[in-house]
Formats: C-alpha cells, sequence, structure tokens
C-alpha cells in the first residue's frame, strides 16, 4: 500500500467484491425500468438511453440533428461496456481496480501474490534479486484468460527487491520484461540505461498519511501548469520536495487555484516532456519517492490548490525492454497490431480501445492516480490523436461537421474509452474532479456531459489562441494586427462547452521557438531588464512589456472560461525550453526556471509577475470566469483603423460588469474615446496595464470615475463612455454599484 488516509476504506482482495461509490447527481442511479433489476450504472444508461430528449446536445444545436443517430450510438457502446462491466465485475468502478488485482499484493497471510496478463507468452516466471535471477524458484501458472500468476511466500520478497517477469515464447525465445502495473520503476545507468521495475511496499510507518481534505472544485479554473524537474533555478533535476517546498507557496501568492503537473508518469527519456510513457503507474523516480508526490498533493491541498495530472493515454513509448511495447512477445497485448498501432510522427504504440484488457488497463489507470496519490482530475493528452482514425495528422478541421462524424474518420472505440473514462472520473471524485481534453478539433460535445450525449469532458484547451499570437509575433507588424482576427480567434469556441484560454504553455518554449517574452524583447533581455543599469531602455523593451501584459489580458478576459499559464510565463521567462541532450552537451542551462529573475527588486521581470496577480485578481473579485460563464461576453468593437478592441464580461447575478478595453496602437493616444457598455452608471478603474506599479507611464488617472450615459447609446450598446486610451495599453473599468 503507498499510502494511507486517516480512515482508509477496507479493501477487497479482489476488484470484482469491491462496492461501488455512489454516483454523482450528473449521472444518477435510476430505479430499474419494468421491473428489471441492473445495476446502478447500467441503470443510469439505461433511463438516459430512453429518455424522450436524449441527446439533448442534438437540440441545443440544429447542426447536430443530422447526426443525433450517431450520437445514440456512441452512447449506447459506452452503455455496452457499463453492461459487460456490471455483469463481470459488478459496475464499472470495480472494473477499474486492475491495479488492485494485477500486479503485487500482500495477502492476510503475509504471502505476496503476483499476477500478469501476457495471453501471448508460453510460460513466465517472476525473477528478481530476491530469487537471484533464478527462472526456475517462481514459475506462474496461466489461467484461461491469459493472466499468469505466482504467490511469493511472506518474509521472501524484501521492500526494494529489483524484479521483472522472465517470458518463453512460443518459439521458444526468453526475454524478460517490467510489469505495465510497476508502481516503482528506477535506473541504474552504471548497468544500463533501461528502468527496472522495484518491489515498492515500504514499511506502515514509512507509508504516506494524507491529512487534508480535497478542495471543492474552484468555480473557475486558474490553471499553473508545471514541471517538477525542471522547476529548479539550479542547473539539475528538480525533486517533489523542492517543488513542495518552493513552488507550491508561490502558485498559491500568484492567485492560482489549480496545479497541472507534466511528467509524473515514468519516462525513460527525460527530455520527452513525460509524453513517451514507459510506465504509466509509476510516478517518475528522477523527481523522487511516491511518497514525496503523496506529500506534495496533499500540501497543495493544504493550500486551496486542486491537482490535475498531465494523463497520457493517447500513446506509449515504443520502447521494449521498459516500457509496454512487445511486452508478451507480441505487438498486440494492449497495442493495436500490424501499422494500425503506430503513430507516424510521433513513432509510438497506439493502444486498441476496443480491447477488454486494455480498457481495464486504461480505466484503472484513472482511478489509482485519483484513489492513491489523490489527483483531482487529468488534463487528458493527445485527445484529438485518439478520436480520429488518422490522428489529425495531415487532416485540417474546417468546422463542417461530417469532419467529426462521418464514416471511417472517427475511432469510435476510443471515443467510448473517453466517455467510460469521464463517469468514471466524475463518479470516483463527483465534488472535485476536472476534465480537460488537449483538443485541436473542436469537436462538437466534446465537453458535454455524457448523459447530454456529449464525451464528458468538463473543458478544453483553446489551442488555437497561442499559436495565433506566435503567427502575428512572427509574421507581422504590430500596425498590421486585424483586430478582427484577434477577437474572432478568441472566441471561436462552442457555445456551453468551456475552454481553457491561454497565451503560451510549455509547447510553445520549446528549442526551436522561444516563449513570449523572448519573441518581444528578444536579446535585449539580457541586457536592459536591469532597471538599475539600463534606465532608459530600448524601444524593444518598453513594447514587449506593454504587449505581454496585454496579451495574457485579453486571452484571460477573452479566450476562455477558465486560464492556464505554463510556470515562469508569469513574469515573462526569457529564451526557451530545451532539456538535457547529447546535441546540447548535456546541459541544464535551459531545463530549469529563473526565479530570482521575479524576486529581484532591480529587474523588470517584477512588474510583469505582479501585473499577472493583479489579473487574477480581477476573477475572483468578479467572478467572470468559469464554466457558467459562457454567453456572459460581449464584443463591442474591432475598430481596424485605431487598433482598438473593447468587450464587456459579467457575472451570472449581473451584479459585476466589467468593461476591457485594448489600445494596441504603436503610437496613437485618443482622448475622449468612446466605448459602447449595455449597462449606464459609474465606471471606474480596476486594472490598468500602464500603471507605476507594472512598469508602465501612468498615463492613466484611476482615481477618476467615467459616467456612461444611457442618452448616449453607442455601437448597439444602450449607453456609452468615453475614455482616454493611450497607446500599447489596456485598461479594465468596473461598473460601481448603484447603492454605492
Amino acid at each position: 500500500m503507498l499510502g494511507k488516509t486517516p480512515a482508509p476504506p477496507a479493501t477487497a482482495a479482489a476488484p470484482a467484491t469491491k462496492s461501488a461509490p455512489a454516483p454523482p447527481a450528473s449521472q444518477p442511479a435510476a430505479d430499474a425500468a419494468a421491473g428489471i433489476t441492473v445495476n446502478g450504472d447500467s441503470a443510469w444508461a439505461l433511463k438516459v438511453a430512453t429518455s424522450p430528449d436524449f441527446p439533448r446536445v442534438a437540440r441545443d444545436d440544429e447542426h447536430l440533428a443530422p447526426f443525433a443517430g450517431v450520437l445514440k450510438s456512441r452512447f449506447l457502446k459506452m452503455r455496452h461496456w457499463l453492461d459487460v462491466a456490471s455483469t463481470n465485475h459488478g459496475s464499472l468502478y470495480a472494473f477499474a481496480q486492475g491495479h488492485k488485482y494485477f500486479g503485487f499484493h500482500d495477502l492476510p497471510s503475509g504471502d505476496v501474490v503476483y499476477r500478469e496478463y501476457a495471453p501471448g507468452a508460453a510460460s513466465a516466471a517472476l525473477v528478481g534479486d530476491f530469487n537471484n535471477w533464478d527462472s526456475a524458484a517462481h514459475r506462474m501458472t496461466r489461467n484461461d484468460f491469459g493472466v499468469w500468476s505466482v504467490t511469493v511466500p511472506a518474509g521472501t520478497l524484501p521492500h526494494g527487491s529489483r524484479v521483472k517477469i522472465r517470458f518463453t515464447s512460443g518459439a521458444g525465445e526468453t526475454f524478460d520484461r517490467i510489469s505495465p502495473w510497476a508502481r516503482r520503476v528506477v535506473q541504474d545507468v552504471s548497468k544500463s540505461v533501461a528502468y527496472e521495475s522495484v518491489y515498492w511496499n515500504p514499511p506502515r510507518e514509512q507509508q504516506y498519511t494524507f491529512k487534508h481534505p480535497r478542495p471543492p472544485r474552484p468555480e473557475s479554473l486558474r490553471i499553473y501548469e508545471a514541471h517538477v524537474g525542471i522547476a529548479s533555478e539550479e542547473p539539475k533535476i528538480g525533486s517533489y520536495a523542492e517543488f513542495t517546498a518552493t513552488v507550491l507557496p508561490r502558485v498559491k501568492t500568484l492567485g492560482y487555484n489549480a496545479i497541472q503537473l507534466m511528467a509524473v508518469q515514468e519516462h525513460a527519456y527525460y527530455a520527452s516532456f513525460g509524453y513517451q510513457v514507459t510506465s504509466f503507474f509509476a510516478p517518475s523516480s528522477r523527481f523522487g519517492t511516491p511518497e514525496d508526490l503523496m506529500r506534495l498533493i496533499d500540501e497543495a491541498h493544504a493550500l486551496g490548490i486542486v491537482v490535475l495530472l498531465d494523463l497520457v493515454h493517447s500513446h506509449a513509448s515504443k520502447n521494449v525492454l521498459d516500457g509496454l511495447n512487445m511486452f508478451d512477445g507480441t505487438d498486440h497485448c494492449y497495442f493495436h497490431g500490424g501499422p494500425l498501432g503506430w503513430h507516424s510522427l510521433w513513432d509510438s504504440r497506439l493502444f486498441n480501445y476496443g480491447s477488454y484488457e486494455t480498457l481495464r488497463f486504461l480505466l484503472s489507470n484513472c482511478a489509482y492516480w485519483i484513489e492513491d496519490y489523490r489527483f483531482d482530475g487529468f488534463r487528458f493528452d493527445g485527445v484529438t490523436s485518439m478520436l480520429y482514425t488518422h490522428h489529425g495528422i495531415g487532416y485540417g478541421f474546417s468546422g463542417n461537421y461530417h469532419e467529426y462524424f462521418g464514416p471511417g474518420l472517427v475511432d469510435d472505440d476510443a471515443v467510448t474509452y473517453l466517455m467510460l473514462a469521464n463517469y468514471l472520473v466524475h463518479q470516483l471524485v463527483p465534488d472535485t474532479g476536472v476534465t480537460i481534453a488537449e483538443d485541436v478539433s473542436g469537436m462538437p460535445a466534446l465537453c458535454r456531459p455524457v448523459a447530454d450525449g456529449g464525451v464528458g469532458f468538463d473543458y478544453r484547451l483553446g489551442m488555437a489562441v497561442p499559436d495565433m499570437w506566435i503567427k502575428l509575433l512572427k509574421e507581422f507588424k504590430d500596425e498590421d494586427w486585424d483586430m478582427g482576427n484577434v477577437a474572432h480567434t478568441l472566441t471561436n469556441r462552442r457555445w456551453n462547452e468551456a475552454t481553457i484560454g491561454y497565451a503560451e504553455s510549455h509547447d510553445q518554449a520549446l528549442v526551436g521557438d522561444k516563449t513570449m517574452a523572448f519573441w518581444l524583447m528578444d536579446k535585449d533581455m539580457y541586457d536592459h531588464m536591469s532597471e538599475v543599469y539600463s534606465q532608459h531602455p530600448p524601444p524593444t523593451i518598453d513594447r514587449g512589456m506593454a504587449m505581454h501584459k496585454m496579451i495574457r489580458l485579453v486571452t484571460f478576459g477573452l479566450g476562455g472560461e477558465g486560464y492556464l499559464c505554463f510556470m515562469g510565463n508569469e513574469f515573462g521567462h526569457p529564451e526557451w525550453l530545451d532539456f538535457p541532450r547529447a546535441g546540447n552537451g548535456e546541459s541544464y542551462h535551459y531545463a530549469r526556471r529563473q526565479w530570482s529573475l521575479a524576486s529581484d527588486p532591480t529587474l523588470r521581470y517584477r512588474y510583469l509577475q505582479q501585473f499577472d496577480v493583479a489579473m487574477l485578481q480581477l476573477d475572483r473579485d468578479f467572478h467572470i470566469l468559469g464554466p457558467a460563464s459562457c454567453g456572459r461576453t460581449y464584443v463591442s468593437l474591432k475598430h481596424e483603423g485605431d487598433k482598438v478592441l473593447a468587450f464587456e464580461r459579467w457575472s451570472g447575478d449581473g451584479k459585476q460588469h466589467l468593461l476591457f478595453v485594448f489600445n494596441w496602437h504603436p503610437t496613437q493616444s485618443y482622448t475622449g474615446y468612446r466605448i459602447g457598455v449595455n449597462r449606464p452608471g459609474t465606471y471606474r478603474v480596476v486594472l490598468d496595464s500602464d500603471a507605476r506599479e507594472f512598469g508602465g507611464f501612468a498615463r492613466v488617472d484611476p482615481t477618476v470615475d467615467h459616467i456612461a450615459s444611457a442618452d448616449a447609446p453607442w455601437n448597439n450598446r444602450a449607453a456609452s463612455v468615453q475614455l482616454y486610451l493611450p497607446s500599447r495599453s489596456a485598461t479594465v473599468f468596473a461598473r460601481v454599484a448603484d447603492d454605492e
């Protein structure tokens, strides 16, 4: 047992005997129809499938109506798997407890049982330090389903022992593998570059006890995307413990309420950024022990921060010695066989989502990270690749609905898996669970509940937005920016499907590219970010500082119902990301975060960070983000000549009303500029990108109130207000309550 809680639930010897938790309100267990007694999952699915308004998404979107039959068939396929899981295991939850059946498990007698699914093998034996790697010492037996097992007598297998499973193929070939269910894998480069599995069962006094409850799901997500290994300022691999001590307090102070942890699942190749997973159940050992990771998550919860895992279920590393590839000697144990099982661009293996044991493996992986480590949800990586048979390779999505439902284009098994995974996550953590899809295709209903005919995600990433910003910075002069295109890209998302907006993530800073701040200011950041040695910086610094704040603010205010920032970008981290490799002399120089840049009182980086704090405070004060904010935005002005963009956002109760005004013009300021607003009244400055405290020139007087008059409607708004708009600046105004 890796971790323990103050009052842990009783665990059963086999997953089929453990009772499932009660389904959440959004997925209620219904009484059986027509007097037929069925499991809660099946009863819920039956009720949904027979509802007269199912699928509801087709009623909400008339363009989906022609595909209502496809949406129904998707749900019926999900229902089929719920019925199968209920029949064979009692519930989907019990089906997703494979991690409590496969791998190593203690028996009440003190013996240890080891089980592995490997139908392609002719024989199997457990070998390791504990038996001098003797194949004859612990031979395994196979059942009718291709599951091999062996029981090791009590006291025989010490904690920390290196272990492997030794197979013999039908052709007589002998080969060693590490368990797909391994919970601890380590690398000893003095012996081999390949990782080896370790039997991890620390004494009870060394097991971690969780101390803090999960925080409730935030009304709006402000996500800090983080990588433990590069979170150190020193040129080395950072640790879970260091992250807990130094980064968590920073995240709290900044105002983020969620952390998205990358590269947790073990990956043999560090430079893969964690996206070439070799061991799906093992937290990366290069950062510390499993207990260190548990403590990190527990301490985040103590600060009121939810923790999301960047979950890679879209593909797997092709590694054979320390990965899942060719595990039982065949190419199709967990993957598709032949060319169908390979991703041509990623050079990695693709899962067979229609396979019983693959589904159990992946769903159990979801349950494992939530139950054993207390993650609060997942950002599912590579969802576009999963959804389509073409994996998005060389395919441009125009928005035509036939691209999402056309015959042969969609991997129905993958869609079913994602529906099951979302159903399971929200069943496991109904009050805190969050799922986010990394999808660039814009598939309709991806972020609608499965009960409505959707795939069940809570959010999707707004991936077109950072691409737009990089394209503008690379290819266009400031005066040539198209305000209409900027506004369209920021708002081009599906109604009633929440989106996480972001200006840049880890993707934009990888080697070959660079951070947004470096695109704006480039090499001048080396010499002119100091206020001591460069009191009069060149125009590139003034422009870069101003534009960096404006790009983040317009993305935050208009780009989604949630917001994400990759660590360090809140203060304009320079340069790029590059992991140690042969091509850079195994250097860690670019695989770290220079936190001291933001804390140095003589450097301009602190202004960018202070602006980030103030920007996030807008959401805490005015409640403008969150899934419920869909539709509570209106863009009133996109003036191409003046380069002015204006929009309004308001809270759900209508009491909080904000006006965002951006003047992107590089040189022209405007006096008495009329902006339309929907509500007359007094408007007051609540955020000014040009304020001194943010490194600006303080051209706007924050003490001046602005009166929006109903006598002057403007741009299809009921009232208007006249404002001073300095060049390259953004100002946010809040309507003062009538009783103030």
